[in-house]
């Protein structure tokens, strides 16, 4: 139909373009309405999937999960292998380039491991944090807590495990107290290194992750 001809009464023709206007309107509506959301796992190697295929990490099983449901979210996984607190913090900008309404924070195990001080750890962390909300002030964030091995020393270990309960209670944010609940530890849930899990350590990971991202969903 040409509305620009002339048989059209300009009664009719504006009419016509009025429906035509809300009916577009509506489309748009409901395009903006199914558009998916995204989450955002922003970590190291225990989020990039090391040794194990990106299919089988816990970020893609949690994108299953979510499909599962029906839901409309996009999951990002933003793992970097090898990933301090202080590289995260200098690649965050990069990240937040895409619109992010869910940010998983899992860093601070190779700052561990490195034996950087705790301080400086929590530091960079809470700017992280401050720079999300910042960007995004509507964000949901989830600090993912991390645990080191005793040989590091029970003083070290025991400072740096507080920085998450911290953190988290510090900016009133989800917190998962131990991402590798049930799974850190055990030998058959993990690979040859006794750091990365297998297929299905990623598996139990990713059941500690849902049960604290579910109810934001």
């Amino acid at each position: 139909m040409d509305l620009n001809k002339s048989e059209l009464p300009p009664k009719r023709k504006n009419q016509c373009w009025l429906m035509l206007s809300l009916l577009f309107a509506c489309l748009a509506g409901r395009l903006l309405a199914t558009e998916a959301k995204t989450i955002v796992f922003f970590g190291d190697s225990l989020t990039a999937g090391y040794g194990v295929d990106p299919d089988d990490a816990y970020p893609a099983l949690i994108q299953k999960k979510i499909d599962a449901t029906g839901l409309q979210w996009r999951v990002v996984n933003a793992g970097l292998s090898g990933e301090t607190t202080a590289g995260g913090l200098r690649r965050l900008e990069w990240i937040l380039r895409q619109h992010v309404d869910i940010f998983v924070i899992e860093l601070g195990g190779n700052d561990g491991l490195r034996g950087i001080p705790t301080e400086t750890s929590h530091a960079n962390l809470q700017q992280m944090i401050d720079r999300l909300r910042q960007k995004y002030p509507d964000i949901k964030i989830i600090l993912a807590g991390m645990q080191l091995p005793t040989n590091l020393g029970p003083d070290y270990t025991k400072k740096f495990a507080a920085i998450y309960p911290a953190l988290a209670q510090e900016n009133s944010i989800a917190l998962i107290p131990f991402l590798l609940e049930r799974v850190g530890g055990i030998p058959s849930l993990n690979q040859a290194d006794g750091i990365h899990p297998t297929p299905r350590g990623h598996e139990i990971v990713a059941e500690t992750v849902w049960a604290t991202m579910n109810p934001m969903l």
